[in-house]
């Protein structure tokens, strides 16, 4: 679990959007620091008003990036301006974006149980708790041992029971979804996703993060049930972590590079719009200039349309932390190098979008008057002005692509 440290600035719905990403933190077993300076991931939610206060984003930001090991920017200013930021070492990115990037490549880790929840038109539906892997840098196993997989007419219910109270879009979880049923021999999750997707109403269901070694063994069978249901967002999180076999084996991934690139190209080969959702770490103790290359090498190759890149801290009660660690100048050089990368791509993605139309699906509400919506692969679209469209979360709208920034796209209802 991390420490982190997180400053708010300017309006109501920034202060908001912060209390959001404390409580995906806190949910996922991570706690405040007492400064940035014992944080292991500072978070600097911007504002961007006035000249002045532009400049007063910039010198924080530079002041924090010489406090912490570890700098995320997000916000107005980091959204509008985000190459104001070029010369501070520190990922910039969307709200919605920072709890997964200060995971520092671990699992998700839930509260106790396996209950769903309701908020607002999404339901979240805990499918297991635990999983089948013993990475060397995760702390998650710790808190939640091995796979304890419910079954899947438990699991059917509890979907049914949300779409029943209101959800218009279910969220499939767990620490990792591809290993659902591994401690009852059976791999259950196509099974699992069919059944869901059968179920009387209009919604969507999107599956939660599944590593490469555990969904390779069911990706033929799995991609035929994305292909079958319009329901499912053709959207998978395979997070590799690294390029380097090598360094794999020493992060003790139950997956290698080979069967990761099995995964994606029998997705794409099977689905013609979709997207894949990838997480890098980068600076492990034994990563060397070479094995980061590597990884550079798979992110242009592969190109996912979402990534998420961590620069590596220790955890206590880890093999990880035994190990000597890399230089702090050389893992941010590395993770600035690779997030570059990464906006490159992501951005050409998004910018690829503008002037098609999608059907979406509005799921929450965005900053001031806006809502945002989610295409067939997971992609997101604002639109803007909603009470002027009469537009709100729930509902489902064809939009034209109007305009896209690196990591979202604009949308205007047709």
């Amino acid at each position: 679990m991390a420490r982190y440290h997180i400053e708010t600035y300017g309006c109501t719905s920034n202060r908001g959007e912060s209390r959001a990403i404390e409580s995906a933190l806190r949910d996922a077993g991570h706690y405040r620091a007492e400064g940035p300076e014992t944080a292991d991931v500072a978070i600097l939610n911007t504002c961007t008003v006035v000249e002045k206060t532009e400049t007063n984003m910039l010198r924080r930001a530079e002041e924090l990036e010489n406090e912490t090991t570890d700098l995320i920017v997000t916000g107005c200013m980091a959204l509008a301006q985000g190459e104001a930021f070029a010369d501070i070492d520190a990922r910039v990115m969307h709200w919605d974006e920072v709890p997964q990037a200060a995971l520092n490549g671990e699992c998700p880790t839930p509260g106790p149980g396996v209950e769903p929840v309701l908020d607002g038109v999404v339901g979240i539906l805990p499918i297991a708790r635990g999983c089948m892997s013993n990475c060397s840098y995760c702390i998650t196993k710790h808190a939640t041992g091995r796979v304890d997989s419910p079954s899947v007419e438990a699991n059917v219910e509890k979907a049914r029971a949300l779409v029943h109270a209101g959800a218009k879009e279910i969220r499939v979880t767990g620490q990792d979804t591809g290993v659902y049923g591994w401690d009852t021999g059976e791999r259950k999750l196509p099974e699992l996703l069919s059944r869901i997707c059968a179920i009387e109403g209009d919604f969507r269901v999107r599956l939660g993060m599944a590593n490469p070694g555990g969904i390779h063994g069911i990706h033929e069978e799995l991609v035929e049930v994305f292909a079958d249901n319009e329901k499912l967002y053709d959207f998978i999180h395979a997070p590799v972590q690294s390029g380097s076999d090598e360094v794999l084996e020493e992060m003790r991934r139950q997956h290698r590079v080979g069967k990761f690139r099995e995964v994606v190209d029998t997705f794409d080969r099977e689905l013609d719009y979709w997207t894949l959702s990838t997480d890098f770490i980068v600076g492990f103790p034994t990563e060397t200039e070479a094995d980061h290359e590597l990884s550079m090498d798979l992110l242009r190759e592969v190109r996912p349309e979402k990534v998420n890149v961590t620069r590596f801290s220790k955890r206590p009660k880890t093999d990880a932390a035994e190990m000597k660690g890399l230089g702090g100048q050389v893992k941010k050089n590395r993770s600035k190098a690779m997030s570059e990368l990464k906006r490159e791509i992501v951005g050409e993605v998004y910018e690829g979008m503008v002037g098609d139309e999608r059907e979406v699906l509005c799921v929450e509400p965005g900053t001031g008057d806006s809502v945002k919506c989610r295409d067939s692969a997971y992609r997101q679209v604002i639109v803007q002005n909603a009470s002027e469209w009469g537009v709100e979360p729930g509902d489902f709208l064809d939009v034209e692509i109007t305009t896209s920034q690196t990591m979202y796209a604009f949308g205007k209802p047709v």
